[in-house]
């Protein structure tokens, strides 16, 4: 069996289930072991040119009523133990699936997707493997076997002896395999993680690989890693075939010998000089002969599985081991307990002396800032790139563990308050603009469980894509595409702007979403969130100084430190990197002959 503190719950789970697949698989294998023996049964009371009818319809009829109780049985135990072994997967996915919500920004960019991937699949779909065919062949090489043996004995107990020294050749070749094996996979499954990573990272850039003709770059790149792949998993199928051999060549020996042997002492018994075994008479007949044989033709699939389990446990063992890591993974970002709720009609945010580094780098990304935003206030946060403007806004929805007391919502410590309560604070529309494959309204209304296709127009007219997504054929029921590949840029952006909006949480956080939008575009949405958004807090990150002019107050961010914070008036007076930005921007709309904004 396999154990570990993740799996051993569930044989509590499912133990009816378990518990009636092995009985009803116990009955169908004693079951078997009477097939043999009507058969012999035949032969040897139909020998002579005289059948006896009564005798043989018997012998159907009892045929016939093993037929049915198999059919039966394998389909009960069929039900049970593989229903068993398939919520045993989902269980461990799903366990799995909140562990991986749970761990925070910093796991993910020390491990990569294709590894956990494969973990939520082939590793998964091990260990059910496992505890369903596993158990089958567990409980066949245990009760078969022996119900068998027991058979073979009752027919002949010294020519099973002989019959017997296969099983333990076996038994101790699997022992001797088992650790080689364990080892063989976990460098297969290895292996495939890093194609299956190279694959999803080549995938999500298609576009780059395409723009930079470099296909045939990556095509040999990808042969690479598909080659070190293809020879982990050779390494293990030649230790697996090999096993297998063995085991076959164990097993038709065996055959072979009994045939040969049987067929000698049926001849002596004819010839009526029966030949003796270690001092015993053995008169076989020729249906005893057929009959042994039918036993040895059952034990076959027993011995086999029995090899063939070491195998699977082995692979089971390697994945669970790899799964169990991943789940024993400590998560860095943990809810305080009794943690503060924040309410919804707050949206004061205060930096007290914050610095900040990023998990693994020592060098600070933010230092020494100090700020107050009030409430209802509109923020907008300009700089050169790497200068700090997103990690700014991302310490604010609790992605990272903070030093106590340097950043407060609505006047309490941010590592204080519930996380959920934190990210229900705050709508977010990231940079990098994701979108689902899903419907576009679905996209929109993402926060919430159930779309409202009133408040998505409403939140679509805010970002100003209303126009757009009405344009589609299918307008707000248009599937998106993967990371909204069928929309431009521009409409991205505002639909994760929209996406935001349709939240209508008491802080509003816009990371650079105006970007790839034309001059028009930015200004309905700068006026729609100046008319809307009246009262909330909203902080907008711009790579325009001209996006945020018109905003309350603008942060200024410098090398990580806070060199402005102030009305745009004033900055443009007493901020130097602020009135750089703007005369530099200017400069910039003159020399391609654009207006300017002020």
């Amino acid at each position: 069996m396999l154990f570990g503190k993740y799996v051993n719950k569930y044989y509590k789970k499912y133990f009816l289930f378990f518990l009636i697949g092995v009985i009803t698989l116990i009955i169908v294998d004693i079951a078997q072991t009477f097939i043999p023996r009507f058969l012999g049964q035949i032969i040897d009371e139909n020998n002579e040119l005289i059948v006896d009818l009564d005798a043989l319809g018997k012998i159907i009829g009892g045929i016939f009523i093993v037929a049915g109780t198999m059919f039966v049985g394998r389909a009960v135990w069929r039900l049970s133990i593989f229903r068993a072994s398939t919520g045993i997967a989902a269980g461990l996915r799903k366990e799995m699936f909140a562990k991986a919500e749970r761990l925070s920004a910093s796991y993910y960019h020390e491990t990569k997707v294709g590894n956990i991937m494969n973990w939520f699949t082939s590793d998964i779909e091990e260990i059910s493997d496992f505890f369903g065919w596993g158990t089958v062949m567990l409980v066949d090489a245990i009760f078969l076997s022996a119900s068998v043996i027991v058979s073979m004995i009752r027919l002949n107990v010294w020519l099973t002896l002989l019959a017997a020294i296969p099983i333990g050749l076996i038994v101790i070749w699997g022992a001797l395999v088992d650790k080689f094996m364990a080892k063989y996979w976990e460098n297969r499954q290895k292996e495939y993680d890093r194609l299956y990573d190279f694959a999803q990272e080549n995938f999500t850039g298609i576009r780059v690989i395409k723009a930079f003709v470099k296909q045939n770059q990556e095509i040999i790149a990808f042969s690479k890693v598909a080659r070190k792949n293809q020879q982990a998993n050779v390494s293990f199928a030649r230790l697996n075939v090999f096993f297998d051999v063995i085991i076959e060549i164990f097993l038709v020996a065996q055959m072979g010998f009994l045939l040969g042997f049987g067929g000698y002492l049926v001849y002596s018994a004819a010839s009526g000089s029966p030949a003796e075994l270690f001092g015993h008479v053995v008169p076989l007949t020729v249906g005893q002969l057929m009959e042994f044989v039918g036993y040895v033709d059952l034990i076959i699939w027993p011995m086999i599985a029995l090899g063939q389990i070491v195998s699977m446990r082995s692979r089971a063992k390697g994945s669970l081991r790899r799964i169990s890591a991943f789940l024993d993974t400590p998560e860095d970002i943990v809810n305080p307990e009794n943690g503060i709720q924040l309410g919804q009609e707050g949206g004061t945010i205060e930096f007290r002396d914050f610095s900040f580094a990023y998990p693994s780098y020592q060098e600070e990304a933010l230092h020494h800032v100090s700020l107050t935003i009030r409430q209802g206030e509109h923020i907008g946060i300009v700089g050169k790139v790497g200068s700090g403007k997103t990690t700014l806004v991302n310490v604010l929805l609790r992605l990272y563990n903070l030093e106590k007391g340097q950043v407060l919502l609505d006047g309490h410590d941010i590592m204080d308050c519930d996380i959920r309560s934190v990210r229900d604070f705050i709508s977010y529309a990231p940079q990098d603009n994701f979108l689902y494959s899903d419907k576009i309204e679905g996209n929109i209304a993402f926060s919430s469980p159930f779309v409202d296709r009133d408040k998505a127009i409403e939140a679509a007219r805010f970002a100003d894509v209303d126009s757009n997504i009405a344009a589609f054929p299918k307008g707000y029921e248009t599937v998106s595409g993967e990371r909204g590949v069928t929309l431009s840029g521009g409409q991205k952006q505002r639909i994760s702007i929209a996406r935001a909006q349709y939240k209508d949480a008491p802080v509003m956080i816009l990371d650079d979403c105006v970007s790839a939008v034309d001059v028009k575009t930015e200004e309905a949405i700068l006026s729609h969130i100046a008319s809307q958004r009246k009262g909330r807090t909203t902080l907008l990150i711009a790579s325009r100084v001209s996006s945020v002019a018109h905003m309350d107050k603008i942060i200024v961010l410098d090398e990580g430190k806070v060199v402005g914070f102030d009305t745009p008036e004033a900055l443009a007076a007493n901020c130097p990197v602020y009135a750089r930005m703007v005369y530099l921007q200017e400069l910039e709309k003159e020399v391609e002959g654009g207006p300017t904004r002020g």
